[in-house]
C-alpha cells in the first residue's frame, strides 16, 4: 500500500513474486538459463495482458498460471523441433564444475527430476513456494484433492528414491528442499 492508501499497482507488485517464479520455472525446466527465459516470457505476457487481470484477485496465482501455461506451450512446440542429432552444437557447450558443498543438493536434484512433472510442480508450488493447496490447485487447473495427492505421492517417492530412513541425517541446507523432504519423511512415518 502506498502512503495515500491506494492499492499497489499490479505492475509494481510483480517484482515481489519474481524469486518464487524463478524457483518454479527452474523446477519445471531443470535449466537455469531456460528458467530465466521462461520467467521473462511470463512477465512479457503478463504485462501485455494486465487489462485482463482483475484487481483484488490473486496476482501470484495469475502469474504462476501464465508461467505454467507458457512452459507447457513451449514443451509442445519443442516436440516439433529438430534435435541436434550429430551433437555438433552439444559439443560446443560446457558444464560448470560440481562443488563438494553442493553434493547433497545435487543428489536431491537428480532424484527430483525423476518425478513426473505434475508432482514436481505441485511440490514446488506448495512445498517450496509456500502456496496454499487452493492456490496451487487454481494455478494448475485441478481439484485440491489432486494437488494433495500429487504432493503426497511426490514426497513419498522422493524419500524412497533418496533412501532416507528415520535415523538418517540429511545434509541439505536449502530450506525449500528440506521442507519437501521432511514432509516426505512424515508421510512415510504416518504410513499414508
Amino acid at each position: 500500500m502506498a502512503n495515500d492508501a491506494r492499492p499497489l499497482d499490479p505492475r509494481e507488485a510483480v517484482v515481489e513474486h519474481l524469486p518464487a517464479m524463478r524457483a518454479f520455472a527452474a523446477s519445471l525446466t531443470r535449466n537455469s538459463a531456460a528458467a530465466d527465459d521462461l520467467v521473462q516470457d511470463t512477465i512479457v505476457k503478463a504485462w501485455k495482458n494486465f487489462d485482463k487481470f482483475k484487481p483484488g484477485t490473486n496476482l501470484r496465482a495469475w502469474l504462476f498460471t501464465i508461467l505454467r501455461n507458457t512452459f507447457y506451450s513451449d514443451l509442445r512446440k519443442k516436440k516439433r523441433e529438430v534435435e541436434d542429432v550429430d551433437g555438433v552444437m552439444a559439443g560446443t557447450l560446457s558444464e560448470k564444475p560440481a562443488h563438494d558443498g553442493r553434493l547433497a543438493f545435487s543428489d536431491f536434484e537428480k532424484v527430483f527430476t525423476q518425478l513426473p512433472v505434475e508432482q514436481r510442480e505441485a511440490l514446488i508450488l506448495v512445498g517450496a513456494s509456500g502456496m496454499s493447496y487452493e492456490e496451487a490447485a487454481e494455478t494448475c487447473g485441478v481439484a485440491i484433492g489432486t494437488i494433495k495427492s500429487r504432493i503426497n505421492r511426490g514426497r513419498a517417492r522422493l524419500v524412497e528414491l533418496l533412501d532416507i530412513g528415520d535415523e538418517d541425517g540429511i545434509e541439505i541446507t536449502d530450506r525449500a528442499t528440506m521442507a519437501v523432504v521432511n514432509a516426505g519423511l512424515q508421510v512415510r512415518k504416518s504410513g499414508t
